[in-house]
């Protein structure tokens, strides 16, 4: 069975085989190739929006998650392009790096068990993001450079990981942070162009999850204070290791690498 819940990976023809497929991602049927798996992975898409929207409205126009963005805004902050920080750019980068080694050192402690690597790692994504929440609760606000470099390297250390977790299950329009193929991929496999269509509902799912995780973010960030999109962060982060735990006590057939 695909990853669609489709057995030959398609979903069916028009917008009735687009909602069943977002909602096989969301809710996969029984034996599904990647059980639980898809829906964890949804919920850290929401954590992407959130902590990407933290960081970038209160903490110096700077991703902890889109990489992408901060090699762009390293080369702005080069140019000389006002708003803009080399030092938080690069230490965006640098905490992301180290995360994402950290996310490879986990993946590769559990070879044998999808469940129980995706756990583990975000457990410790979760703690990294209580380590930024209790630096948010503690630090006097408006931030200084360096209180603003306390919740940057932590959050972009939780990303790295989360990161890597999501690259070693290579689950099918999944990626948790990037969305540029998966847009490519509602345009140019679309049936308007004569495309498979498969996969659709996923995408618009993965696309709709980050969208709305940023406006909760910014929201929050903006109206409530630096430490609640955070808070929620730690909370949606926790409960997918959560669920992993439980569910990593399975040994079907989605649990093996």
């Amino acid at each position: 069975m695909s990853a669609s819940g489709h057995p030959d990976g398609h979903s069916p023809v028009g917008a009735a085989g687009v909602i069943a497929d977002a909602l096989h991602t969301l809710r996969p049927p029984a034996g599904d190739r990647h059980g639980p798996l898809a829906p964890a992975l949804v919920a850290l898409t929401l954590v992407t929006g959130v902590v990407d929207a933290t960081s970038y409205l209160k903490l110096g126009h700077v991703f902890v998650a889109n990489m992408t963005g901060n090699v762009v805004f390293l080369g702005f902050a080069i140019a000389g392009a006002g708003g803009l920080s080399i030092a938080s750019s690069l230490l965006a980068i640098a905490a992301f790096l180290l995360g994402a080694l950290l996310g490879g050192r986990i993946a590769s402690q559990h070879p044998d068990h999808r469940g129980r690597m995706l756990g583990t790692a975000v457990a410790t994504q979760a703690g990294l993001l209580v380590l930024a929440l209790l630096a948010a609760l503690l630090l006097a606000t408006p931030l200084s450079s360096a209180g603003r470099y306390a919740l940057l390297i932590p959050m972009a250390l939780a990303m790295g990981v989360q990161n890597a977790a999501a690259q070693r299950l290579a689950i099918p329009e999944l990626t948790t942070t990037v969305l540029t193929r998966t847009l490519t991929g509602l345009a140019s496999e679309s049936r308007l162009v004569h495309g498979p269509g498969s996969q659709l509902g996923r995408r618009f799912v993965a696309v709709l999850t980050m969208l709305l995780g940023a406006i909760a973010g910014a929201l929050l960030a903006l109206k409530v204070s630096i430490a609640a999109p955070i808070a929620l962060a730690a909370a949606i982060a926790t409960a997918v290791a959560a669920a992993m735990y439980f569910a990593s006590r399975s040994r079907a057939a989605w649990a093996s690498a």
